[in-house]
């Protein structure tokens, strides 16, 4: 998925990090340290020498409890630096709640607006689309306003809660003439959220790449990780946001928002490559007559708990089970499909050795080319990795032409793009026509 920001474009398969360069006297933990424009210049020139692809300008506190600051201050501080910054050629992006500054900052050479209120004031909404012309958005979640969003946060389920709002925005924003692949979300870490909260959603940031959208993290330095480490100084989480952010963007995540572009950065690289793997059963092993269908789904949650006991690997999301009609070899039973994102540390050849001897334990025999199996696990993308040998293909040379994998992947992944750079789309699906159970 590429995510484009004016005449920058963001390939979302590997994480970008936006580096923190916060231009106030009063942020939570490093305001005052960049007030002059010198000081703002310099840490920025260095954020990018360590891997920051964007820097994020603020000039408005919105930590909890923060008074607002008007749009002529806001102004006089962040856009000396925006306009410098994009001279040199960097990739700004504008941490702003009010339109006018966005407006100003965008026409100074900015390529993102990044608004902690989502995008609710019509007013912002008309900037980025008159002044923006094709600038990236960043729309965030927050309950509330700065001021008192942290008094008594509420939801009925802060995962659902969050991500349908996200989901809304978004469909308003392009309803409003705004092209979706401009559009970032943020479910907002610690924005109207308990630390608790903010934890649930943290640990579930699969559900907001569900949307089809570059999904952001915005976790550096957060109060959650005060909680949840124990660590009471802002500007002491830096390791631990950069743990979190690396964990983010295994479930999910595609943008990371740092004050320590170093220490993300080099958290990344210990990122596991992404596999989806595709799953199928028409022969169930134990089923009494007319329990066939839960005898399939009975064998495919088999082989998803043994590939739980892969090495260096972690299952992120499982999508819903599809019947489908076979394909190639049609005098056979319906199919029940499924498909599996793992990340995983195993290369593909050898990935693929562990899913035969899954396969071989429950049972597979391989008699007729695409005949009936009690198991059939199949590697269908791996994360930037193209092969073409006897042994192994990749990505899935079937894949697209496939109803009973499409669906259940893009499900998972909306506008996923593979490793040889097909987007996956229903275009080429002709063969195994499927229905979501």
């Amino acid at each position: 998925m590429i995510w484009r920001c004016s005449t920058y474009e963001f390939d979302t398969r590997m994480p970008i990090v936006m580096g923190i360069l916060n231009v106030t006297p009063d942020s939570f933990s490093d305001g005052g340290q960049h007030e002059g424009l010198a000081a703002a210049l310099a840490h920025a020139e260095r954020m990018v020498e360590e891997g920051a692809r964007i820097i994020d300008v603020g000039g408005e506190s919105t930590r909890p409890g923060a008074a607002p600051v008007g749009e002529e201050e806001e102004l006089a501080r962040v856009l000396p630096v925006v306009r410098e910054l994009a001279a040199r050629g960097m990739c700004v992006s504008i941490d702003t709640r009010h339109a006018g500054v966005a407006r100003a900052c965008l026409e100074a050479g900015a390529a993102i607006v990044n608004d902690v209120s989502g995008f609710r004031d019509p007013a912002m909404v008309r900037a980025v689309l008159e002044a923006g012309g094709d600038c990236g958005l960043v729309a965030m979640h927050m309950q509330g306003e700065p001021a008192t969003m942290q008094d008594a946060p509420s939801y009925d389920d802060v995962v659902a809660d969050v991500r349908d709002w996200l989901a809304d925005r978004a469909a308003a924003l392009e309803a409003a003439g705004i092209a979706r692949e401009r559009i970032c979300l943020d479910p907002g870490p610690g924005f109207g959220k308990t630390p608790q909260q903010t934890l649930e959603v943290v640990r579930n940031f699969q559900e907001f790449a569900r949307l089809g959208y570059p999904v952001m993290a915005a976790l550096s330095r957060k109060s959650y990780l005060g909680f949840a480490y124990g660590i009471e100084r802002p500007t002491d989480r830096d390791e631990v946001s950069a743990a979190e952010a690396l964990m983010a963007c295994e479930l999910g995540a595609s943008v990371v928002r740092a004050h320590n572009v170093a220490a993300t950065v080099a958290a990344l690289k210990d990122m596991r490559p992404y596999a989806f793997l595709g799953l199928g059963c028409n022969v169930p092993l134990v089923a009494e007559p007319g329990e066939e269908r839960e005898g399939k789904i009975a064998m495919l949650n088999q082989a998803i708990t043994e590939l739980c006991a892969l090495p260096d690997s972690q299952i992120v999301d499982i999508s819903s089970f599809y019947e489908s009609e076979p394909a190639y070899y049609l005098d056979q039973d319906v199919f029940v499909n499924a498909v599996v994102l793992l990340r995983t540390g195993i290369p593909p050849k050898e990935l693929l050795g562990y899913l035969h001897a899954i396969e071989n334990s429950l049972g597979r025999v391989r008699g007729i080319a695409n005949g009936p199996r009690t198991c059939d696990l199949d590697i269908l993308d791996y994360q930037l990795y193209v092969a073409d040998s006897d042994e192994l293909t990749l990505p899935h040379p079937r894949l697209l032409e496939r109803d009973f994998v499409v669906k259940p992947l893009l499900e998972l992944r909306p506008r996923h793009v593979l490793a040889n750079d097909a987007p996956v789309t229903d275009a080429a699906v002709r063969v195994g026509k499927s229905v979501r159970l």
